[in-house]
């Protein structure tokens, strides 16, 4: 058994690429019923990223859902699109500024028709202002709300990591629409709940925005780890360890019996926090050779038995094959998948012990197209 809390909640998504799907993903993860509006032929674009249409770039944000064809240029496909609304609890689109007029689904015309339509829209810099109308992807959306400086190495500047913009952009959007959908059941009426990828980064950088703010300090990409004493290290067969050393001192005092070096504490460099701050680079020449010393599993175990911060820097096979993730159930499948069982990670929530075990593979393009026509009578 699963939990479903939104088990009674109707989502239409017309959204592509991250932002809209990652939305919609995390209501059907809840339980919500998600039907991902798509173009006839050709869908959500991210489905062809790795030829075919059915790309582990969209199966990433796309599980629990149904598939609709519907072309809303035409009166038939319009008609059906507007039966659907008429029973929905949320519409969620991305598009670029203007584009939902065009697409007859804009928030003014589908909330005449459901006046308790959640309507969630998402753009790339926001409803107004001179950017209103750029086009915005995750780097532009990270670089320009300072977060991609916090990432990149000043000597070597490359674009690092995941498209977290991306993805944060869609658990905002799924956090306002939470919000909408409570605040409806004391008025009785929908919202129009707006974000940008923009907006949202800034948010999710409020750290660099409170330095700034309070202290008059611009964080650069070594500010947190220098301040939270945080480290990675090659070991001797050449796989990384990281450690997280913050405040206690006997963090610090039990790595001094984990290196055999009793006396590190006593150097200059390590004699306090503000010194271990001050001189991180100083740190890290010291205990990088000895760590060079020994593998990384005799690392893991004695920091482990000392009850130093650490883990494994992990690849993603490395994660799924560990006892704690193994333990915990992270990995679910759905064995009928469209193209064989499908393999994903569950929700990370649990309500009342239960955890979120189900999972139904992304669709096909127009899977359910008959079904849910059929639902209103098309």
């Amino acid at each position: 058994m699963t939990a479903r809390p939104l088990q009674n909640v109707t989502v239409l998504e017309m959204g592509t690429f991250i932002t809209g799907p990652a939305a919609g993903m995390l209501l059907a993860d809840l339980g919500a019923d998600v039907i991902k509006v798509e173009r006839p032929g050709q869908g959500d674009p991210f489905r062809s990223f790795k030829g075919g249409l059915y790309s582990p770039h969209f199966q990433t944000y796309n599980r629990n859902k149904r598939s609709l064809t519907l072309d809303t240029g035409n009166p038939d496909d319009l008609a059906v699109l507007d039966a659907l609304i008429a029973k929905a609890d949320v519409f969620i689109q991305n598009f670029r500024p203007g584009v939902a007029d065009r697409l007859n689904v804009d928030a003014a015309r589908l909330q005449a028709i459901n006046p308790r339509l959640v309507y969630a829209s998402i753009s790339g810099f926001g409803a107004e202002g001179p950017d209103r109308d750029r086009p915005a992807f995750d780097t532009v959306a990270q670089a320009a709300s300072g977060f991609l400086r916090l990432l990149v190495n000043p000597q070597h500047p490359r674009v690092v990591g995941p498209a977290i913009a991306d993805a944060m952009t869609g658990f905002y959007t799924a956090l306002g629409i939470l919000a909408a959908l409570n605040e409806r059941q004391a008025t009785g009426k929908g919202r129009l709940v707006e974000t940008s990828m923009f907006e949202a980064m800034c948010h999710f950088n409020l750290d660099d925005f409170t330095h700034l703010l309070s202290a008059g300090e611009v964080m650069g990409p070594f500010s947190r780890p220098h301040v939270s004493q945080s480290y990675v290290f090659e070991c001797a067969d050449g796989k990384w360890i990281a450690l997280h050393m913050s405040s206690p001192p006997k963090f610090w005092e039990n790595l001094a019996v984990a290196v055999a070096r009793p006396d590190m504490l006593q150097l200059p460099a390590f004699a306090s926090r503000d010194a271990r701050i001050a001189h991180y680079e100083d740190v890290v020449a010291f205990l990088a050779p000895i760590f060079a010393e020994k593998d990384r599993a005799w690392w893991t175990a004695e920091l482990t038995r000392l009850e130093v911060p650490n883990s494994e820097v992990r690849t993603s096979a490395e994660v799924l094959a560990s006892e704690q993730a193994q333990v915990l159930g992270l990995e679910v499948s759905d064995p009928a998948g469209p193209h064989g069982a499908f393999r994903t990670i569950r929700s990370p929530l649990s309500f009342d012990g239960m955890r979120m075990t189900a999972v139904t593979a992304p669709p096909v393009l127009g899977q359910h197209d008959e079904e849910i026509r059929a639902s209103v009578g098309r």
